[in-house]
């Protein structure tokens, strides 16, 4: 079994061994498992049901996981993306009145499109067009975007009316739970303890059993039983309406077009960071395996239309996972067997609160921010891009509105101070897209 994992995965090569990727994977399963709560939840708003949906979640997001192991041999998982999910039912079937049997064949031909481009050399032009400024700045912006996540489940970030975002009461419960596991697990990160996260989720989770909160109330209640049976997908299995793009052109070419750019390029972005944390991107900013995760991505988001969910993408969360030592394929394998499992074990995955999985998040988006030791202070030129980058992706929750402002701004630097040669042929196609989509979008 040895001899085939390492003949698959390559871990020697990676400098890695399987209890390290099986552990990365379980730390990554560990801070992206909140999806089989909230896909469902926001899809099911189209008319969908929601029990088939927690099963349609696991489902999509194992075979993601899979395409990304045995494609592009990546500790990267895949499952429905976060953002995507709510544009499908708030914005596409909500908003356009367009049923969820002919919204999901949107996002069948966007994957389509996405598989063709990931297969041509058109997916050498994207990759190309990203500036190491930008990759820097994409870096560190999904990095304060993940710990920012991490802060506000926790609820020690809140909102607030004038200033949008403000300190929560950091002598509650969950504040001072959450603070103790962010010193935990940093502590044990300093000594370069591998398992700090995965440990950390763990403890704070047996924690938050029995700690109550400022109403009395258990921080997580213990699980009344371990086993669950999963629900049929007979509901939303093959249910796409193949047709409906034909019988109304005008009204869905559009929005394939926003799907497919929304997914490439939080891909995009997302290989792209997680590629420079874990080495994997040279200092030319090359980096062989993205095309391979571009092909996995399209087939994911293929084969989740047909299960009966909205686009499947990249998951930053997956950066846990990479802190955790994770460096191959086997990190999204063993993801997916926890998707799996999950669907019979489920009353354990849904006692695990945010506030055990927060610190995990804090703590890896503060790591990924270390690329940007790698820019060039004293260049504005790559300063402002890089820094509008990270501050759009990380403030407003988007990666690809992030992407588009760091390529805008970009060209216009080096237009402005008279470095137009400077400026890839590929980088000149990424922008144009940028600002169509930014045009076209909002």
């Amino acid at each position: 079994m040895q001899n085939f994992i390492e003949k698959i995965f390559k871990l020697k090569q990676h400098k890695t061994s399987v209890s390290i990727e099986l552990m990365a994977g379980l730390t990554t399963f560990a801070t992206m498992s909140y999806i089989l709560a909230v896909n469902p939840a926001i899809l099911s708003a189209t008319g969908m049901d929601k029990a088939s949906l927690v099963t349609v979640t696991a489902l999509a997001s194992a075979l993601g996981c899979l395409f990304m192991a045995l494609f592009a041999n990546l500790p990267i998982a895949l499952a429905p993306a976060m953002g995507t999910n709510a544009y499908f039912a708030i914005i596409v079937c909500l908003g356009m009145g367009i049923k969820w049997q002919e919204a999901l064949a949107l996002v069948f031909y966007n994957g389509i499109f996405f598989l063709l481009i990931s297969i041509t050399g058109l997916r050498e032009k994207f990759i190309k067009g990203v500036p190491r400024a930008l990759q820097i700045g994409l870096q560190a912006g999904i990095g304060i975007f993940i710990a920012f996540f991490g802060l506000q489940s926790s609820k020690i970030i809140v909102s607030d009316a004038n200033t949008l975002v403000t300190a929560g009461n950091l002598t509650s419960p969950e504040c001072m739970l959450t603070l103790f596991g962010i010193a935990l697990t940093a502590v044990m990160m300093v000594k370069k303890f591998k398992p700090a996260i995965i440990l950390s989720i763990g403890v704070l989770t047996i924690i938050s059993y029995f700690a109550v909160d400022s109403n009395g109330e258990k921080l997580a209640k213990i699980p009344d039983t371990i086993f669950s049976l999963p629900h049929g997908i007979s509901d939303t299995f093959l249910k796409l309406d193949f047709a409906y793009p034909f019988r109304d052109f005008n009204k869905a070419l559009p929005i394939i077009l926003i799907l497919l750019i929304l997914d490439m390029f939080d891909t995009l972005a997302t290989v792209i960071a997680l590629g420079r944390r874990t080495g994997l991107m040279n200092e030319s900013g090359k980096m062989e395996k993205i095309g391979r995760a571009f092909t996995a991505d399209a087939c994911a988001t293929i084969s989740g239309a047909l299960l009966g969910t909205s686009t499947t993408g990249a998951y930053v969360e997956s950066a846990s996972g990479i802190e955790a030592g994770g460096r191959t394929g086997l990190v999204p394998t063993t993801v997916a067997i926890f998707f799996l499992l999950a669907l019979f074990f489920s009353p354990i995955i849904a006692s695990v609160p945010a506030i055990a999985t927060a610190p995990a998040l804090v703590m890896v988006g503060i790591l990924m921010t270390q690329g940007l030791r790698e820019l060039n202070f004293n260049d504005l030129s790559e300063l402002i891009p890089a820094i509008s980058c990270m501050l759009i992706t990380a403030l407003s929750f988007k990666i690809t509105e992030g992407f588009a402002m760091g390529i805008i701004s970009f060209v216009l630097m080096r237009t402005t101070t008279n470095r137009v040669r400077e400026i890839n042929p590929a980088t000149w196609f990424v922008f144009a897209i940028m600002c169509l989509f930014i045009a076209f979008m909002h």
